[in-house]
């Protein structure tokens, strides 16, 4: 017997009836609307995390077919939609085409709205620089923010087109015209041009002067503009600086203040008074205003007395630039010349102790960065100087017979000494060389010895020092005092010297010789009597401080 073949699987239409459809659609129906309500309860659930989540918002948005649309109205749509398919005869539910991640140029353009939108409705108040900012310059705060960044990285010639920029649209604004200034200033100092730096001033006063300025930029722009004039060397403009800012913030003290001190710089003596009278009516106890006060009373009207009694209180309070070597000094100085030694000798302790002096007898307040050898008394033998100092001695009577001549003349062009150094007696000077420089006149009338002393490079280079004839009359009494620097070193060279004459320099005392030199550092205390009968003259010669290197000379202000 064969194997029964299998038999073929028959599929017979069977046409279906209305009792069958009605069941069938009851099925089919029946599993979405029981799941429906779990369905959305989820999906809400997770559109309230997307829509407090930035970052997944960001990331949604950029894939779902709704574009930018919120994402609260992608879920009403996606409710709508589930709604509509849980009814008998829905639609069959068709996939969405894929998407391209990448944002569209729609997309792109409605964020950038957003931005500039909100952008726009930015406050002042929330603004970062919102201080140095004005209304007009608030709305070009995006040109102006840039410019500033480029000058941050001084980028000044794009800084500057920038701020041009901004100016052609308001060419009051104090923010544009302040950021070219500075912009300017530092073309001036790479270029080393004063042309660019009186431009940087001018377009730095302009922003100054410009209507509704906040008073934060005024400030920040009159402490650059005053500065930048001063160091051009326009006192007086510094001055009309400070003079607008005090009548603009009339009780503002530290406007005057430094009004007084652009004053005090011009030697403008009567106007510093007067402020500083006006300050100390309002407050007796300024200090700034008792020390200056002081300082003037001492140094112009040499009142002593009064000018001490200032200086102590000022000093005493201990306000901010009050402990200044100057003060010390002058009040020690005053005390001295009213015969007040003891409280003399406590301040000029005092201020070494504070470090304003270099020691209680050397109280030169100009001194070099480098810790130089200190000794009031030298010997040639004790400097690099020897072979100029011999040249000089071997020529001394050359130079004393030139020195004479001019003596001998009604005209002879020496000139008392102003320093205030002297109690009494007569006490005059012939320069021949200052601060480096040669003095061409005067040395037409001494050539001989200008010619020698164009041999000492050391001496005729020196920007702190002089050289020059000196001749003290009888009864001369020079006050106790010190040199400005410690820069150099004083030589003296005994021209004609009678009987009388003497010089203390620290705690010895010594006198002069003809042809001879004596050598002190002049920044430690010294005092100076002549009690003969005959006129002393002397050539004074001043060097460099030996300890002094070339480059550090080069650098030091002439003084």
């Amino acid at each position: 017997m064969g194997k029964p073949k299998p038999e073929k699987n028959k599929t017979k239409d069977v046409k279906p009836t209305k009792t069958s459809v009605k069941k069938e659609d009851k099925d089919m129906s029946y599993l979405p609307s029981k799941y429906m309500f779990l369905f959305v309860g989820i999906l809400a659930a997770l559109t309230a995390v997307i829509l407090t989540n930035d970052d997944l918002k960001l990331y949604l948005v950029k894939l779902t077919p709704m574009g930018s649309q919120p994402l609260e109205t992608i879920m009403n749509t996606a409710n709508s939609e589930s709604s509509s398919q849980t009814g008998p005869g829905s639609e069959p539910v068709v996939s969405p085409e894929p998407i391209d991640p990448t944002p569209s140029q729609a997309t792109k353009k409605s964020n950038n709205d957003e931005k500039e939108s909100d952008d726009k409705k930015m406050k002042k108040k929330d603004y970062k620089k919102s201080s140095i900012t004005n209304k007009a310059d608030f709305k070009l705060r995006k040109q102006l923010d840039e410019a500033d960044d480029l000058l941050q990285q001084r980028n000044v010639d794009g800084a500057i087109r920038l701020y041009d920029d901004v100016l052609r649209e308001n060419s009051k604004s104090p923010r544009a015209l302040f950021g070219k200034g500075m912009s300017l200033d530092i073309l001036a100092e790479q270029k080393r041009s004063n042309q660019l730096l009186g431009e940087a001033i001018s377009s730095m006063d302009a922003a100054l002067r410009a209507p509704n300025v906040p008073a934060e930029l005024l400030r920040i722009i009159s402490e650059k503009l005053a500065e930048r004039q001063t160091f051009r060397g326009w006192n007086h403009k510094a001055a009309q600086t400070w003079k607008y800012m005090s009548d603009k913030y009339p009780d503002n003290v530290d406007y005057k203040r430094k009004l007084t001190v652009s004053y005090l710089t011009m030697g403008d003596n009567v106007m510093a008074r007067e402020i500083l009278k006006n300050i100390l009516d309002k407050n007796p106890k300024d200090g700034f205003s008792l020390v200056h006060l002081g300082f003037i009373l001492k140094t112009v009207d040499l009142n002593y007395e009064e000018g001490s009694r200032l200086l102590q209180e000022g000093i005493d309070t201990q306000e901010h630039g009050t402990v200044d070597g100057r003060f010390y000094y002058h009040l020690g100085d005053a005390y001295m010349r009213i015969n007040r030694t003891d409280m003399s000798s406590k301040v000029y302790k005092k201020g070494a102790e504070l470090g304003l002096f270099l020691s209680e007898h050397q109280r030169s307040l100009y001194n070099a960065e480098t810790k130089l050898t200190g000794r009031p008394w030298w010997t040639p033998e004790q400097t690099p100087y020897g072979r100029y100092l011999a040249m000089l001695e071997k020529n001394w009577e050359t130079i004393r017979d030139e020195g004479l001549s001019l003596l001998d003349q009604k005209t002879g062009g020496f000139l008392p000494e102003e320093e205030n150094l002297r109690e009494k007696g007569d006490w005059k000077q012939f320069t021949l060389y200052q601060r480096g420089k040669k003095n061409d006149v005067n040395c037409r009338r001494t050539p001989k010895t200008c010619a020698l002393l164009d041999q000492v490079p050391d001496a005729t280079s020196c920007t702190r020092g002089q050289i020059k004839f000196s001749v003290m009359h009888p009864g001369v009494h020079v006050w106790p005092h010190t040199g400005p620097t410690n820069c150099r070193l004083r030589a003296h060279l005994g021209l004609r010297i009678p009987e009388g004459p003497r010089i203390r320099v620290a705690d010895k005392t010594k006198t002069w010789k003809e042809g001879k030199f004596i050598i002190i550092d002049d920044s430690f205390e010294h005092e100076v009597w002549h009690d003969g009968t005959e006129s002393r003259l002397i050539l004074i010669v001043d060097f460099w401080h030996p300890d002094i290197p070339l480059q550090e000379r080069r650098t030091l202000s002439p003084i």
